[in-house]
Protein backbone atom coordinates (compact mmCIF):
# COMPACT_ATOMS: atom_id res chain seq x y z
CA UNK A 1 0.00 0.00 0.00
CA UNK A 2 2.87 2.32 0.74
CA UNK A 3 4.47 1.74 -2.69
CA UNK A 4 1.20 2.10 -4.56
CA UNK A 5 0.37 5.16 -2.59
CA UNK A 6 3.80 6.77 -3.45
CA UNK A 7 3.63 6.16 -7.30
CA UNK A 8 1.05 8.88 -8.14
CA UNK A 9 3.08 11.36 -6.17
CA UNK A 10 6.22 10.66 -8.27
CA UNK A 11 4.26 11.00 -11.50
CA UNK A 12 3.02 14.39 -10.45
CA UNK A 13 6.61 15.48 -9.78
CA UNK A 14 7.87 14.29 -13.22
CA UNK A 15 4.99 15.88 -15.29
CA UNK A 16 6.48 19.46 -15.55
CA UNK A 17 9.78 18.02 -16.80
CA UNK A 18 8.09 15.96 -19.47
CA UNK A 19 6.12 18.96 -20.72
CA UNK A 20 9.32 21.06 -20.87
CA UNK A 21 11.15 18.36 -22.81
CA UNK A 22 8.34 18.05 -25.33
CA UNK A 23 8.24 21.82 -25.88
CA UNK A 24 12.01 21.94 -26.36
CA UNK A 25 11.88 19.15 -28.90
CA UNK A 26 9.11 20.96 -30.81
CA UNK A 27 11.13 24.21 -30.92
CA UNK A 28 14.24 22.42 -32.15
CA UNK A 29 12.25 20.68 -34.86
CA UNK A 30 10.71 23.96 -36.02
CA UNK A 31 14.12 25.66 -36.25
CA UNK A 32 15.56 22.80 -38.29
CA UNK A 33 12.58 22.88 -40.68
CA UNK A 34 12.87 26.63 -41.24
CA UNK A 35 16.60 26.32 -41.90
CA UNK A 36 16.11 23.60 -44.49
CA UNK A 37 13.41 25.66 -46.21
CA UNK A 38 15.60 28.78 -46.52
CA UNK A 39 18.60 26.87 -47.92
CA UNK A 40 16.45 25.03 -50.48
CA UNK A 41 14.83 28.15 -52.05
CA UNK A 42 17.77 29.21 -54.25
CA UNK A 43 18.00 25.77 -55.71
CA UNK A 44 14.31 25.78 -56.52
CA UNK A 45 14.56 29.17 -58.15
CA UNK A 46 17.65 28.19 -60.06
CA UNK A 47 15.86 25.11 -61.28
CA UNK A 48 13.24 27.28 -62.93
CA UNK A 49 15.87 28.75 -65.28
CA UNK A 50 13.97 31.93 -64.83
CA UNK A 51 13.57 35.59 -64.55
CA UNK A 52 16.67 36.80 -62.62
CA UNK A 53 18.91 35.49 -65.35
CA UNK A 54 16.73 37.08 -68.02
CA UNK A 55 16.80 40.41 -66.24
CA UNK A 56 20.60 40.33 -66.07
CA UNK A 57 20.76 39.52 -69.79
CA UNK A 58 18.45 42.36 -70.85
CA UNK A 59 21.32 44.78 -71.35
CA UNK A 60 23.28 42.16 -73.34
CA UNK A 61 20.61 41.37 -75.94
CA UNK A 62 19.32 38.26 -74.26
CA UNK A 63 15.87 39.77 -73.61
CA UNK A 64 13.72 41.87 -75.92
CA UNK A 65 14.03 45.65 -75.57
CA UNK A 66 10.75 47.55 -75.67
CA UNK A 67 10.85 50.35 -78.26
CA UNK A 68 8.55 52.70 -80.13
CA UNK A 69 8.75 52.91 -83.91
CA UNK A 70 7.46 55.12 -86.73
CA UNK A 71 7.27 54.52 -90.48
CA UNK A 72 9.19 56.42 -93.15
CA UNK A 73 6.59 58.52 -94.97
CA UNK A 74 6.67 59.95 -98.46
CA UNK A 75 4.89 63.18 -99.31
CA UNK A 76 5.17 66.95 -99.63
CA UNK A 77 7.20 68.67 -96.91
CA UNK A 78 6.67 72.38 -96.21
CA UNK A 79 9.94 74.08 -95.27
CA UNK A 80 9.71 77.03 -92.88
CA UNK A 81 12.24 79.69 -91.90
CA UNK A 82 12.11 81.05 -88.36
CA UNK A 83 13.19 84.46 -87.09
CA UNK A 84 12.57 87.04 -84.38
CA UNK A 85 10.63 90.03 -85.67
CA UNK A 86 9.43 93.43 -84.51
CA UNK A 87 5.91 94.67 -85.16
CA UNK A 88 6.06 98.01 -86.97
CA UNK A 89 3.18 100.35 -87.75
CA UNK A 90 2.80 101.28 -91.43
CA UNK A 91 2.54 104.94 -90.38
CA UNK A 92 3.28 106.69 -87.09
CA UNK A 93 2.50 110.40 -86.68
CA UNK A 94 3.38 112.71 -83.79
CA UNK A 95 0.51 115.20 -83.76
CA UNK A 96 1.71 118.69 -82.83
CA UNK A 97 0.16 122.16 -82.87
CA UNK A 98 0.87 124.26 -85.98
CA UNK A 99 -0.04 127.55 -84.30
CA UNK A 100 0.56 128.89 -80.84
CA UNK A 101 -2.19 129.34 -78.31
CA UNK A 102 -4.03 127.95 -75.33
CA UNK A 103 -5.41 124.42 -75.61
CA UNK A 104 -9.14 124.69 -74.92
CA UNK A 105 -10.49 121.29 -75.95
CA UNK A 106 -9.32 117.70 -76.49
CA UNK A 107 -12.33 115.80 -77.86
CA UNK A 108 -10.74 112.38 -78.49
CA UNK A 109 -10.68 109.38 -76.15
CA UNK A 110 -7.34 107.76 -75.45
CA UNK A 111 -6.91 104.56 -77.42
CA UNK A 112 -9.80 105.14 -79.81
CA UNK A 113 -9.77 104.61 -83.56
CA UNK A 114 -9.88 107.86 -85.53
CA UNK A 115 -10.29 108.70 -89.19
CA UNK A 116 -8.21 111.12 -91.20
CA UNK A 117 -9.60 114.62 -90.60
CA UNK A 118 -11.12 113.97 -87.16
CA UNK A 119 -10.61 116.85 -84.69
CA UNK A 120 -8.16 115.84 -81.96
CA UNK A 121 -7.61 119.20 -80.21
CA UNK A 122 -8.84 122.80 -80.33
CA UNK A 123 -6.65 125.86 -79.70
CA UNK A 124 -8.24 129.19 -78.71
CA UNK A 125 -9.32 130.62 -82.12
CA UNK A 126 -10.14 134.21 -81.07
CA UNK A 127 -6.73 135.82 -81.80
CA UNK A 128 -6.65 134.18 -85.23
CA UNK A 129 -10.21 135.25 -86.02
CA UNK A 130 -9.23 138.84 -85.20
CA UNK A 131 -6.16 138.63 -87.45
CA UNK A 132 -8.35 137.33 -90.27
CA UNK A 133 -10.81 140.19 -89.85
CA UNK A 134 -7.98 142.71 -89.96
CA UNK A 135 -6.49 141.19 -93.13
CA UNK A 136 -9.88 141.16 -94.81
CA UNK A 137 -10.41 144.87 -93.92
CA UNK A 138 -7.06 145.84 -95.42
CA UNK A 139 -7.92 143.86 -98.53
CA UNK A 140 -11.18 145.80 -98.96
CA UNK A 141 -9.35 149.11 -98.65
CA UNK A 142 -6.79 148.19 -101.27
CA UNK A 143 -9.48 146.86 -103.59
CA UNK A 144 -11.21 150.28 -103.41
CA UNK A 145 -7.95 152.12 -104.08
CA UNK A 146 -7.17 149.86 -107.04
CA UNK A 147 -10.61 150.46 -108.52
CA UNK A 148 -10.22 154.23 -108.19
CA UNK A 149 -6.79 154.12 -109.79
CA UNK A 150 -8.13 152.09 -112.67
CA UNK A 151 -10.91 154.68 -113.29
CA UNK A 152 -8.35 157.49 -113.30
CA UNK A 153 -6.18 155.55 -115.72
CA UNK A 154 -9.09 155.14 -118.14
CA UNK A 155 -9.78 158.90 -117.96
CA UNK A 156 -6.09 159.76 -118.50
CA UNK A 157 -5.99 157.57 -121.58
CA UNK A 158 -8.89 159.56 -123.08
CA UNK A 159 -7.26 162.89 -122.28
CA UNK A 160 -3.94 161.70 -123.69
CA UNK A 161 -5.69 160.72 -126.90
CA UNK A 162 -7.01 164.28 -127.13
CA UNK A 163 -3.49 165.51 -126.42
CA UNK A 164 -4.74 167.22 -123.28
CA UNK A 165 -2.16 165.70 -120.85
CA UNK A 166 1.46 164.81 -121.03
CA UNK A 167 2.66 161.25 -121.62
CA UNK A 168 4.41 161.27 -118.24
CA UNK A 169 1.10 161.80 -116.41
CA UNK A 170 -0.38 158.76 -118.14
CA UNK A 171 2.69 156.62 -117.34
CA UNK A 172 2.55 157.64 -113.68
CA UNK A 173 -1.09 156.60 -113.42
CA UNK A 174 -0.37 153.24 -115.04
CA UNK A 175 2.40 152.59 -112.52
CA UNK A 176 0.09 153.47 -109.65
CA UNK A 177 -2.49 150.94 -110.89
CA UNK A 178 0.16 148.21 -111.04
CA UNK A 179 1.29 149.15 -107.52
CA UNK A 180 -2.22 148.78 -106.16
CA UNK A 181 -2.57 145.42 -107.97
CA UNK A 182 0.60 144.17 -106.22
CA UNK A 183 -0.63 145.44 -102.87
CA UNK A 184 -3.91 143.66 -103.47
CA UNK A 185 -2.08 140.37 -104.11
CA UNK A 186 -0.23 140.82 -100.84
CA UNK A 187 -3.48 141.50 -99.01
CA UNK A 188 -5.06 138.40 -100.53
CA UNK A 189 -2.12 136.32 -99.31
CA UNK A 190 -2.48 137.79 -95.84
CA UNK A 191 -6.15 136.86 -95.79
CA UNK A 192 -5.37 133.32 -96.94
CA UNK A 193 -2.66 132.98 -94.26
CA UNK A 194 -5.04 134.24 -91.56
CA UNK A 195 -7.69 131.75 -92.70
CA UNK A 196 -5.14 128.94 -92.62
CA UNK A 197 -3.97 129.83 -89.11
CA UNK A 198 -7.59 129.96 -87.98
CA UNK A 199 -8.12 126.52 -89.50
CA UNK A 200 -5.01 125.22 -87.71
CA UNK A 201 -6.61 126.02 -84.36
CA UNK A 202 -8.49 122.76 -84.92
CA UNK A 203 -5.82 120.05 -84.79
CA UNK A 204 -7.00 117.23 -87.04
CA UNK A 205 -5.81 113.64 -87.49
CA UNK A 206 -3.55 113.48 -90.56
CA UNK A 207 -4.06 109.71 -90.96
CA UNK A 208 -6.50 107.04 -89.86
CA UNK A 209 -5.28 104.96 -86.96
CA UNK A 210 -5.30 104.45 -83.22
CA UNK A 211 -4.48 107.32 -80.89
CA UNK A 212 -2.31 106.76 -77.86
CA UNK A 213 -2.25 108.50 -74.50
CA UNK A 214 -2.82 112.27 -74.32
CA UNK A 215 0.48 114.08 -73.75
CA UNK A 216 -0.82 117.63 -73.09
CA UNK A 217 -3.80 118.58 -70.94
CA UNK A 218 -6.42 121.25 -71.59
CA UNK A 219 -5.41 124.75 -70.45
CA UNK A 220 -1.74 124.45 -71.39
CA UNK A 221 -0.12 126.86 -73.81
CA UNK A 222 1.09 125.05 -76.92
CA UNK A 223 3.35 126.25 -79.71
CA UNK A 224 4.38 124.97 -83.09
CA UNK A 225 7.91 124.40 -81.77
CA UNK A 226 6.97 122.05 -78.93
CA UNK A 227 8.97 118.83 -78.88
CA UNK A 228 6.25 116.96 -76.98
CA UNK A 229 3.40 115.98 -79.29
CA UNK A 230 -0.23 116.35 -78.29
CA UNK A 231 -0.79 112.68 -79.10
CA UNK A 232 0.70 109.91 -81.27
CA UNK A 233 -1.32 108.13 -83.96
CA UNK A 234 -0.27 104.71 -85.24
CA UNK A 235 -1.78 102.91 -88.20
CA UNK A 236 -2.39 99.39 -86.86
CA UNK A 237 -4.76 98.08 -89.54
CA UNK A 238 -2.93 96.88 -91.56
CA UNK A 239 0.38 96.47 -89.76
CA UNK A 240 3.79 95.06 -90.64
CA UNK A 241 6.48 92.89 -89.06
CA UNK A 242 10.17 93.45 -89.84
CA UNK A 243 12.60 90.56 -89.36
CA UNK A 244 15.98 89.35 -90.59
CA UNK A 245 17.11 86.07 -92.16
CA UNK A 246 20.59 84.77 -93.05
CA UNK A 247 21.84 85.63 -96.52
CA UNK A 248 22.09 81.89 -97.34
CA UNK A 249 18.28 81.77 -97.40
CA UNK A 250 17.94 84.82 -99.64
CA UNK A 251 17.90 82.85 -102.89
CA UNK A 252 14.94 80.69 -101.92
CA UNK A 253 12.97 83.64 -100.54
CA UNK A 254 13.61 85.86 -103.55
CA UNK A 255 12.59 83.08 -105.95
CA UNK A 256 9.28 82.58 -104.14
CA UNK A 257 8.61 86.31 -103.70
CA UNK A 258 9.25 87.29 -107.32
CA UNK A 259 7.33 84.31 -108.68
CA UNK A 260 4.13 86.23 -108.00
CA UNK A 261 2.74 83.70 -105.55
CA UNK A 262 1.94 84.92 -102.01
CA UNK A 263 4.49 83.80 -99.44
CA UNK A 264 2.63 83.01 -96.17
CA UNK A 265 4.06 84.38 -92.93
CA UNK A 266 2.87 83.65 -89.40
CA UNK A 267 3.43 85.85 -86.36
CA UNK A 268 3.61 83.66 -83.25
CA UNK A 269 3.79 84.38 -79.53
CA UNK A 270 6.93 84.21 -77.42
CA UNK A 271 6.65 80.48 -76.73
CA UNK A 272 5.62 79.71 -80.32
CA UNK A 273 2.50 77.99 -79.03
CA UNK A 274 -0.08 80.33 -80.55
CA UNK A 275 -0.37 82.00 -83.95
CA UNK A 276 -1.24 85.65 -83.38
CA UNK A 277 -1.77 86.62 -87.01
CA UNK A 278 -1.30 85.31 -90.54
CA UNK A 279 -0.09 87.50 -93.37
CA UNK A 280 2.10 87.53 -96.47
CA UNK A 281 5.64 88.62 -97.29
CA UNK A 282 5.61 92.13 -98.79
CA UNK A 283 9.19 92.95 -99.66
CA UNK A 284 12.84 92.50 -98.77
CA UNK A 285 15.59 95.05 -98.31
CA UNK A 286 17.82 96.07 -101.20
CA UNK A 287 21.09 95.20 -99.47
CA UNK A 288 22.63 92.74 -97.02
CA UNK A 289 23.86 93.90 -93.64
CA UNK A 290 27.60 93.24 -93.84
CA UNK A 291 28.05 93.20 -90.06
CA UNK A 292 25.56 90.37 -89.49
CA UNK A 293 25.27 88.74 -92.91
CA UNK A 294 21.49 89.03 -92.82
CA UNK A 295 18.83 90.69 -94.94
CA UNK A 296 15.73 92.47 -93.66
CA UNK A 297 12.25 91.49 -94.78
CA UNK A 298 8.81 92.98 -94.20
CA UNK A 299 5.54 91.07 -93.91
CA UNK A 300 2.06 92.57 -93.88
CA UNK A 301 -0.88 91.60 -91.66
CA UNK A 302 -4.51 92.75 -91.66
CA UNK A 303 -4.54 92.81 -87.84
CA UNK A 304 -8.32 93.11 -87.70
CA UNK A 305 -8.38 91.70 -84.14
CA UNK A 306 -5.59 94.00 -82.85
CA UNK A 307 -3.40 91.11 -81.66
CA UNK A 308 -0.29 92.83 -82.99
CA UNK A 309 0.97 96.04 -81.36
CA UNK A 310 3.71 98.36 -82.61
CA UNK A 311 7.19 97.51 -81.23
CA UNK A 312 5.98 94.08 -80.08
CA UNK A 313 8.46 91.20 -80.43
CA UNK A 314 7.06 88.13 -82.20
CA UNK A 315 8.40 84.87 -83.59
CA UNK A 316 8.11 84.78 -87.37
CA UNK A 317 7.43 81.54 -89.26
CA UNK A 318 7.80 81.94 -93.03
CA UNK A 319 6.82 79.21 -95.49
CA UNK A 320 9.88 79.28 -97.76
CA UNK A 321 9.04 76.38 -100.08
CA UNK A 322 7.33 73.00 -100.28
CA UNK A 323 9.45 69.97 -101.21
CA UNK A 324 7.32 67.57 -103.29
CA UNK A 325 7.38 63.79 -102.77
CA UNK A 326 10.23 63.51 -100.27
CA UNK A 327 10.86 60.67 -97.80
CA UNK A 328 10.84 61.79 -94.15
CA UNK A 329 11.29 60.22 -90.71
CA UNK A 330 11.01 61.63 -87.17
CA UNK A 331 14.12 63.58 -86.22
CA UNK A 332 14.53 61.71 -82.91
CA UNK A 333 15.13 58.47 -84.81
CA UNK A 334 18.41 59.77 -86.21
CA UNK A 335 21.62 58.60 -84.51
CA UNK A 336 25.20 59.68 -85.23
CA UNK A 337 28.30 57.55 -85.04
CA UNK A 338 31.90 57.47 -86.24
CA UNK A 339 30.85 56.05 -89.59
CA UNK A 340 28.09 58.60 -90.19
CA UNK A 341 24.38 59.04 -89.58
CA UNK A 342 22.25 55.95 -89.00
CA UNK A 343 18.92 54.67 -87.68
CA UNK A 344 17.71 51.40 -86.18
CA UNK A 345 15.20 49.72 -88.46
CA UNK A 346 12.75 46.97 -87.59
CA UNK A 347 14.23 43.91 -89.29
CA UNK A 348 13.15 40.30 -89.55
CA UNK A 349 11.65 38.75 -86.41
CA UNK A 350 11.52 42.26 -84.88
CA UNK A 351 15.31 42.45 -84.61
CA UNK A 352 17.11 45.79 -84.72
CA UNK A 353 18.98 46.56 -87.93
CA UNK A 354 21.51 49.37 -87.97
CA UNK A 355 21.11 51.29 -91.24
CA UNK A 356 23.31 54.14 -92.50
CA UNK A 357 21.34 56.99 -94.08
CA UNK A 358 21.91 60.31 -95.83
CA UNK A 359 19.92 63.29 -94.59
CA UNK A 360 18.50 66.29 -96.41
CA UNK A 361 16.46 69.25 -95.17
CA UNK A 362 15.00 69.12 -91.68
CA UNK A 363 11.68 70.69 -90.71
CA UNK A 364 10.36 70.85 -87.17
CA UNK A 365 10.34 67.24 -85.88
CA UNK A 366 10.90 65.56 -89.26
CA UNK A 367 13.95 65.19 -91.47
CA UNK A 368 14.32 64.26 -95.14
CA UNK A 369 16.15 61.01 -95.96
CA UNK A 370 17.76 60.99 -99.41
CA UNK A 371 19.49 57.58 -99.18
CA UNK A 372 19.28 54.46 -97.06
CA UNK A 373 15.53 54.01 -96.52
CA UNK A 374 12.39 53.44 -98.54
CA UNK A 375 8.78 54.29 -97.93
CA UNK A 376 7.20 52.13 -95.22
CA UNK A 377 10.43 51.19 -93.43
CA UNK A 378 9.90 51.35 -89.69
CA UNK A 379 12.56 53.10 -87.62
CA UNK A 380 13.00 53.17 -83.85
CA UNK A 381 12.19 56.52 -82.25
CA UNK A 382 12.27 55.53 -78.54
CA UNK A 383 14.58 53.06 -76.81
CA UNK A 384 17.57 53.39 -79.17
CA UNK A 385 20.04 53.76 -76.28
CA UNK A 386 19.63 50.04 -75.39
CA UNK A 387 19.82 48.71 -78.92
CA UNK A 388 22.59 46.97 -80.81
CA UNK A 389 22.53 45.47 -84.29
CA UNK A 390 20.45 42.30 -83.98
CA UNK A 391 18.81 43.10 -80.65
CA UNK A 392 15.33 41.61 -80.26
CA UNK A 393 12.65 44.25 -79.82
CA UNK A 394 9.13 44.48 -78.46
CA UNK A 395 7.28 47.21 -80.35
CA UNK A 396 5.10 49.51 -78.25
CA UNK A 397 2.15 51.50 -79.54
CA UNK A 398 3.28 54.82 -78.12
CA UNK A 399 6.38 56.57 -76.91
CA UNK A 400 4.99 56.85 -73.38
CA UNK A 401 4.36 53.10 -73.15
CA UNK A 402 7.77 52.38 -74.60
CA UNK A 403 9.50 54.48 -71.96
CA UNK A 404 7.46 52.85 -69.18
CA UNK A 405 8.04 49.33 -70.46
CA UNK A 406 11.76 49.87 -71.02
CA UNK A 407 12.20 50.61 -67.31
CA UNK A 408 10.81 47.22 -66.23
CA UNK A 409 13.97 45.39 -67.46
CA UNK A 410 12.58 42.04 -68.46
CA UNK A 411 9.23 41.95 -66.69
CA UNK A 412 6.05 41.13 -68.59
CA UNK A 413 5.23 43.96 -71.02
CA UNK A 414 1.76 45.50 -70.97
CA UNK A 415 2.42 47.57 -74.11
CA UNK A 416 0.74 46.92 -77.45
CA UNK A 417 2.47 46.52 -80.80
CA UNK A 418 2.51 49.45 -83.24
CA UNK A 419 -0.90 49.68 -84.89
CA UNK A 420 -2.43 46.73 -82.99
CA UNK A 421 -4.76 46.20 -80.06
CA UNK A 422 -3.38 42.76 -79.11
CA UNK A 423 -1.05 42.69 -76.05
CA UNK A 424 2.45 41.33 -76.66
CA UNK A 425 4.28 39.19 -74.12
CA UNK A 426 7.97 39.72 -73.39
CA UNK A 427 9.81 37.46 -75.85
CA UNK A 428 12.66 37.00 -73.39
CA UNK A 429 10.54 35.03 -70.92
CA UNK A 430 10.68 31.20 -71.07
CA UNK A 431 7.46 29.52 -71.95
Amino acid sequence: MTASNGSPSKLRKLRPWLITALLFAAVVGLIMWLHSTSTGAPAAQGGRGGRPGAGQMAGQGGAAVTVSVAPALKGDLPVHYHALGTVTAYNTVNVRARVSGQLVKVPFQEGQEVKAGDVLAVIDPRPFQAALDQAQGTLLQNQAQLKNAQIDLARYKGLYAEDSIAKQTLDTQEAQVRQFEGTLKTNQGQVADAKLNLEFTQVRAPIAGRVGLRQVDVGNLVTSGDTTPLVVITQVKPISVVFSLPQQQLGTIARELYSGKPVPVEAMDRNQNQTLATGVLKTLDNQIDTTTGTVKLKAGFDNADHKLFPNQFVNVRLLAETLPGVLTIPANAVQRGNDGTYVYMVGEENKAKRQLITLGTSESERVVVTEGLKEGDRVVVEGTDRLRDGTRMTIASSDAKARAAAGEEGDKSTAKPFGSDTPVQDSGKSE
